[in-house]
């Protein structure tokens, strides 16, 4: 009997090399890594012929246009891969029956909410990158109905570029940093997306829909900078500033904390809590380095 496969896009970002690190611990499932020069997700045609080629029993799609102020002045770039590449994997997971996961983000509401977003709030975007997220689950549920979306929030990693990494260097090079303290959410480790993704996926249990993971816990980007700080033993003044004296192209959302009960009550799946969760990535990058 053949091992279920498992094909993971997007497979050099952030996720898709959390994934690639966790594989080894579900050897009962063959894996696919592609990245977008294995299989562009817009072309059709590249899709079909996988597809067609290695027949994945899931799809789990990571790949995504992530520049979030770059998108505001290339907003056709940011739609052709995260509307019209979920659309087009909703469609070929359809077409040969395989079950499909498509990550989103916490972007797709406004952040002027006082409470945790459930999956049944109105979303309501507020930058180019959110809308192409939103219109990207919009086309996946519409072409697959079963499939399930999972949002999430203020993704790390030990590896790409991300806040930690950008965190650790600058406080290195500098005496202070300035970071901003009013923006509300909850930092999230990709090891421990991945994982719950993967539980699900190996527990057996599909419930098509919309789904809320991150980290347990709140945090501003100034109180996450400061536990970076503390965990590493920087030499460095950490300065609270308002969003207003970092201003960026786009804009970004001042709350958005997701409620994750959901997922948790359908999966039982873990979530940790995001002060534990970051020094597990940072004992995971101080490995790497000894490596």
């Amino acid at each position: 009997m053949t091992m279920p496969a498992i094909l993971i896009t997007g497979a050099n970002g952030q996720l898709g090399n959390a994934f690639r690190a966790l594989s080894v611990s579900f050897p009962h499932f063959r894996f696919f890594f592609l990245s977008s020069e294995d299989m562009d997700i817009t072309e059709e045609k590249a899709i079909d012929l996988f597809f067609r080629s290695n027949r994945p029993d899931y799809c789990v799609n990571c790949a995504a246009y992530t520049a979030v102020d770059k998108a505001e002045g290339d907003a056709a770039s940011a739609y052709r891969v995260n509307r019209e590449g979920a659309a087009l994997l909703a469609q070929a997971c359809k077409r040969h029956a395989s079950r499909f996961m498509h990550i989103s983000t916490d972007y797709v509401f406004s952040g002027e909410s006082a409470e945790p977003y459930r999956e049944e709030d109105a979303a309501d975007p507020k930058n180019i990158y959110g809308r192409s997220k939103l219109a990207g689950e919009i086309t996946a549920a519409e072409y697959d109905p079963d499939c399930i979306i999972i949002r999430t929030a203020w993704v790390y990693s030990a590896h790409g570029s991300n806040f930690v990494k950008t965190m650790i260097r600058l406080m290195k090079e500098r005496e202070s940093v300035n970071v901003v303290n009013d923006q509300t959410g909850t930092p999230t480790y990709a090891a421990d997306l991945a994982k719950a993704c993967l539980s699900i996926i190996d527990g057996g249990k599909w419930a098509p829909g919309t789904y809320h993971y991150t980290n347990e816990g709140r945090a501003t980007w100034y109180d996450f900078a400061v536990a970076i700080k503390q965990m590493t033993g920087a030499d460095c003044n950490v300065n609270a500033i308002p969003s207003s004296a970092f201003p960026t192209m786009a804009k970004r959302p001042a709350f958005s904390l997701l409620d994750t009960r959901k997922i948790i009550n359908a999966y039982a799946v873990s979530a940790p809590g995001w002060r534990e969760a970051l020094r597990r990535c940072l004992k995971e990058m101080n490995a790497l380095k000894e490596a």
